[in-house]
């Protein structure tokens, strides 16, 4: 049985609960211990060059790199947010070989810098999987636009037929996204096919709104998991997201 581990996290800039403290090593220690293939990351700091003089343990590099280091060979960084002092954006990091990558602005209003990272990953064999890395912004009429930029973009840019994953912070606090894209995409969210409902998380420690996601095409869902208290409590403002999946359609067609 051919499956495949994936788990989606805001990382929140490697900082925890109102910026107090940087936990970036411990997040690296929890990513680790969910053992995924592919993971994706919103809220990645790519340089900052003023945390440094804050935090006496702050980073000195782009943070996807150091989460990645020895794990996830594998990895690609999405520029979305660009400030005097530095960068953050999207990361896909895979244990499989990236094939190709871009990076697509679905920025609403200068307000919000947003991206939609797409890799294509080459699992084994001839099969590949198209995997989308998604940061909506926080506004309806910006998420509506967005939305549709996804969805354009993945009809003209992905074969219909292809496996497909979506995941990352979609910020769609109303679940109002999940139809949409089932209709236009036949892309479905892994806890709904699993249990029944879209995941809660956030806030990570009393999650009771389901702004993350995970849409898969292709696949079918073994497993699913939200991963908030102990130690994830302490880290980002979002809960992680990890699921098991088992492709559906034959290894080695295309």
């Amino acid at each position: 049985m051919h499956t495949l581990k994936i788990a989606t996290y805001n990382i929140h800039k490697g900082l925890s609960y109102f910026n107090r403290r940087v936990v970036l090593h411990e997040l690296r220690d929890r990513l680790r211990e969910l053992d995924a293939d592919i993971l994706f990351l919103q809220e990645v700091q790519g340089e900052h060059t003023r945390h440094a003089e804050r935090y006496h343990n702050y980073l000195d590099g782009a943070q996807h790199e150091f989460i990645a280091e020895e794990i996830w060979p594998h990895s690609v960084y999405g520029k979305n947010a660009v400030y005097e002092a530095g960068h953050h954006g999207n990361a896909i990091l895979s244990r499989f070989p990236i094939l190709r990558s871009l990076n697509i602005d679905v920025s609403a209003h200068r307000f919000e810098s947003r991206g939609l990272l797409h890799c294509e990953i080459e699992l084994g064999g001839e099969q590949n999987v198209h995997c989308l890395c998604v940061h909506f912004g926080l506004f309806a009429k910006g998420r509506r636009a967005q939305v549709e930029a996804l969805i354009e973009y993945v009809r003209s840019a992905i074969p219909p037929d292809a496996p497909l994953i979506l995941a990352g912070d979609f910020n769609d606090w109303r679940n109002l996204m999940s139809r949409t894209l089932a209709g236009k995409l036949d892309v479905h969210d892994v806890f709904h096919l699993h249990g029944g409902n879209h995941a809660r998380s956030y806030p990570a420690r009393l999650p009771l709104l389901r702004l993350d996601r995970i849409y898969v095409r292709g696949f079918n869902v073994l497993h699913c998991d939200v991963h908030v208290g102990g130690a994830w409590k302490r880290l980002s403002d979002h809960a992680a997201l990890s699921a098991r999946l088992k492709w559906n359609i034959p290894v080695g067609t295309s």
